[in-house]
């Protein structure tokens, strides 16, 4: 059965995150992307003009993914422990799939060398986590201001991307099951 062009897109989608979570952003190419998809380069020129173009749709689609997944949690408790808890799982789960990176972590780590669409999608990620948090935090703390809510949930947001990428950097998820341990005990996280 011949693949349609929406398979060969979301084959390329599939090939460029996993070398984006592995590598980043500058070690996407779109030959080798071409090469591991089983089609031409500029096949993957067709889907995506630009390198710009596939970080953006990526980071994009990471976001939505994101933003849902943890809508999902919203609908499902109101319990802020319970929520930190599978938020803190997600950015566990990429380093237990071949000690990846969350993808927009590690682009924001190249943040210097990414085209502006990029950076843009990037920053819409980090801006949803954000209003996530605080959304969760406000029901355990709720007498806390608006801007305290913000600057705790940034400074979560913030400490579970350090967390994972200083286990991924060791190579150890354990390192990553303590520091948030670790955070939970100090306070910071609920």
């Amino acid at each position: 059965m011949a693949k349609t062009k929406t398979d060969m897109r979301e084959a390329v989608m599939a090939a460029a995150r996993a070398t984006v979570q592995s590598h980043g952003y500058n070690a996407l190419s779109f030959r080798e992307l071409a090469k591991e998809v089983g089609i031409k380069s500029a096949s993957v020129h067709y889907h995506f003009p630009t390198k710009g173009d596939l970080g953006a749709a990526l980071a994009r689609r990471y976001t939505e993914e994101g933003a849902a997944f943890l809508a999902e949690l919203l609908a499902t408790s109101v319990d802020a422990a319970w929520c930190m808890d599978r938020y803190a799982e997600i950015f566990r789960s990429a380093l237990a799939n071949d000690n990846r990176m969350c993808l927009c972590g590690i682009m924001s780590a190249e943040l210097d060398d990414l085209p502006a669409e990029v950076r843009t999608e990037v920053d819409k990620f980090a801006e949803m986590n954000v209003d996530w948090l605080a959304r969760v935090l406000s029901w355990a703390k709720p007498s806390q201001s608006e801007q305290d809510l913000r600057e705790h949930a940034m400074a979560i947001f913030a400490a579970i991307e350090g967390a994972q990428l200083v286990a991924r950097g060791c190579r150890d998820i354990a390192i990553y099951d303590r520091t948030i341990r670790a955070y939970r005990k100090a306070g910071l996280i609920p």
